[in-house]
């Protein structure tokens, strides 16, 4: 009776085998870029990719593309070629636009209006209302370090202020994606520290974040990895230390200034395969014991040493290097 019993018992089942989770998309991704103007090409097949939690940032000098490659990635400028995504969303969907945040370096903001009442206007134009907005307004407040200052009128902000609450603005709707187009044009010291602190805060909460700049300190403090524009195109791009490694190895740099004739001096450098910025004289060399030989070669040349030193490459040395104009041309 028992055997009976169990042989009609149902088999216990295995539990259902689970299915791999697939990753989440990348939050943004641009695929070979194009964008004219005219006769002009001021994004020429670009290509990247902003993973989560990461802050890429886009150094270059004005007018290299920057700007024009983030009001695409926004929409407010229409592609001649190429493909957008936001989290596999193509660009202009809905469902992009919900995710991505857009700080402009322009300031937009409404002048006559408290510094509550434009954070509330932008957050119905992103459809948010009612308490959802009220703590979306607060929470921006916060950050910007602006509750002090929640009732005044826009006209009446210093600089430093208009810039961080346009940054609120910007983000009101608290989105995955944020595109922050030189933010820190303009304002003082202070204000730069104050701005830094709120991007890192955004870093903190997995806020993927694309920085565009053409201050070299700013990229190395606040970027995970560096794209370097010039002239619409990506040449190069990684970590800090990749692109110096790439771009120099173990090389140095030694950078001299020498009084005389400014064509005398011109001709000298050049003929040591270095190059003159801003009249400081700049060589690479593999070891520092070639200094002794460069400036004993300069004196036989009748060069007048005013002063030297040896310095490691940064981002601004590679950006000279792979573009031949320095960052802030």
């Amino acid at each position: 009776m028992n055997d009976q019993l169990i042989a009609a018992a149902p088999a216990q089942s295995s539990p259902p085998a689970l299915k791999p989770q697939s990753p989440e998309p990348i939050p943004l991704s641009v695929d070979s870029l194009l964008k004219r103007f005219g006769q002009v090409t001021a994004v020429d097949g670009i290509s990247l990719t902003l993973n989560g939690g990461e802050c890429l940032g886009l150094l270059g000098p004005n007018g290299a593309g920057k700007s024009t490659l983030i009001r695409c990635i926004v929409g407010r400028a229409i592609a001649d070629a190429g493909r957008l995504s936001v989290f596999g969303f193509a660009a202009g969907t809905s469902e992009a636009r919900e995710a991505l945040g857009w700080v402009p370096q322009e300031l937009a903001l409404y002048p006559r209006l408290t510094c509550s009442e434009n954070l509330g206007a932008f957050g119905r134009y992103h459809g948010l209302s009612g308490s959802k907005l009220a703590q979306s307004v607060a929470w921006c407040l916060e950050w910007a370090a602006l509750q002090d200052r929640a009732g005044d009128l826009v006209k009446n902000l210093s600089g430093g202020m208009k810039r961080r609450l346009n940054m609120a603005a910007g983000i009101i709707h608290r989105p995955r994606v944020v595109l922050l187009d030189e933010p820190t044009v303009g304002v003082d010291p202070q204000s730069r520290n104050r701005i830094f602190e709120m991007i890192e805060a955004l870093r903190a909460e997995g806020t993927a974040i694309i920085y565009t700049t053409h201050y070299m300190e700013e990229a190395e403090r606040l970027c995970d990895r560096v794209a370097i524009i010039d002239h619409g195109r990506i040449v190069a791009q990684g970590t800090n230390r990749e692109l110096i490694q790439n771009s120099f190895a173990s090389r140095s740099q030694v950078l001299a200034r020498f009084a005389g004739p400014a064509d005398e001096i011109a001709a000298w450098v050049e003929r040591h395969k270095g190059r003159l910025v801003d009249g400081v004289a700049e060589f690479t060399i593999e070891q520092s014991t070639q200094i002794a030989s460069l400036l004993d070669d300069a004196a036989k040349a009748g060069l007048e040493l005013v002063d030297v030193s040896l310095r490691r490459p940064n981002l601004e040395s590679v950006f000279l290097h792979l573009t031949g104009r320095e960052l802030r041309d």
